[in-house]
């Protein structure tokens, strides 16, 4: 396993040529520290592990890792289903000019045939991810003020890499000189 900078981890993401909507992500507060931990997981890629927490308003730094290869029988009941309400999404800024003004074009005729037709929301915001060409989203279980169940689960599963990204954070934090996140 090899500890990375979180936006490498999210560069990996983007680029895992993937179905875009197989992501599932579980967040929380991160458990005796600051900060959060998210795992991001899809079936043809496997779990990613980051831990992150907020500099200042305008500065996230983190670490993360590949910390499996496939969602097994072990992983699969700890990330959520399509069933849940909330989502997330990964998205990289276009390349140019050329390819925003194509990217705000499909999003506004989306919006446009969403406004003129019966939709669900699920339906609005797979449409909407796609017009903007999102490499991953899905279904994504996140406490902001505790910690769910299930990431404490994953965290067991995978203890080797809760510890080591633990201390890799707590080295940046540490080398930030901040010694608490922003809240």
């Amino acid at each position: 396993m090899r500890v990375r900078d979180w936006q490498d981890i999210l560069d990996d993401v983007t680029d895992a040529n993937a179905d875009p909507d197989g992501w599932r992500a579980i967040a929380g507060q991160r458990q005796g520290g600051v900060g959060e931990d998210l795992y991001l997981g899809h079936p043809g890629v496997g779990v990613y592990h980051l831990k992150t927490y907020a500099k200042n308003p305008y500065d996230v730094r983190g670490v993360g890792a590949k910390v499996a290869r496939k969602i097994d029988d072990g992983i699969d009941p700890h990330l959520p289903t399509e069933e849940l309400r909330r989502r997330f999404a990964v998205q990289s800024p276009p390349e140019d000019e050329e390819e925003a003004d194509s990217m705000a074009r499909r999003l506004e005729e989306t919006v446009k045939v969403h406004a003129e037709a019966p939709t669900t929301p699920d339906d609005l915001f797979r449409d909407v991810m796609d017009a903007v060409d999102s490499p991953a989203y899905g279904p994504m279980a996140f406490e902001l003020s505790d910690r769910p169940d299930d990431l404490d689960a994953l965290a067991e599963t995978f203890d080797e890499a809760e510890e080591l990204l633990s201390a890799e954070l707590d080295d940046l934090i540490e080398r930030d000189e901040v010694d608490r996140g922003f809240y």
